[in-house]
Order: structure tokens, then sequence, then C-alpha cells
């Protein structure tokens, strides 16, 4: 299982697929299966019965999940760039930072 750069809250972009040129924000990422659900991205419907929550039923659309290779993370810029670490001289942590313009993503 690898590491993934991914983490939620980012801003992401998707490269491949079906949705391929969406952007969205992060809401779930599920490490073991490397997919992470994307705000917006990768809608599908889903048949629900009339329940307190939902009165009336029908057919909801909620997102999917996406998977990591297809996501690339953006930047302060709004462009998609590949992701690095860097030791922070200050505080001593590991930080992610922009290949494309050398800051610190977050």
């Amino acid at each position: 299982m690898a590491k993934l750069q991914i983490k939620k809250g980012d801003n992401v972009k998707v490269i491949a697929g079906n949705n391929k040129g969406q952007n969205g924000r992060v809401l779930v990422v599920d490490i073991e299966k490397e997919r992470a659900i994307v705000e917006g991205v990768n809608l599908a419907s889903k048949h629900a019965k009339p329940s307190a929550k939902n009165p009336k039923g029908g057919i909801l659309k909620q997102e999917a999940s996406v998977h990591v290779s297809n996501l690339m993370i953006m930047d302060k810029s709004g462009t998609p760039t590949r992701i690095g670490y860097k030791v922070d001289e200050k505080t001593g942590k590991k930080i992610r930072i922009s290949k494309k313009t050398g800051e610190a993503i977050k």
C-alpha cells in the first residue's frame, strides 16, 4: 500500500476518465482502496426509498469515488502540479510543495 499524496480538503483536478477536466475539493480519502471522493465529480444515481430524512424518496445524485491516480492537486494559483516534499527550516517538519512553483501546499 503506497503513501497517498492527496489529503482531505485538497483542491484537485481530474486528469483522466469520464470526468476529465473537472475540479473539486476532496471530501473523503480511502487509503486502502487508493480512492477519493471529490465534491461534484463522478456523480452516480442512487435510488432511495421514502424515509423521515427524505419523505419523497426518488433518484438522488451523489458522488462516487475516483482513483487517486486520476487526480492532480492544484496549487494556490489554480494550476495542476505534481507534489514534492521539503523539510521546513523553522519547524523541522516535512511539508508538501508544488513542483511547478516551489511554494508550500496548504
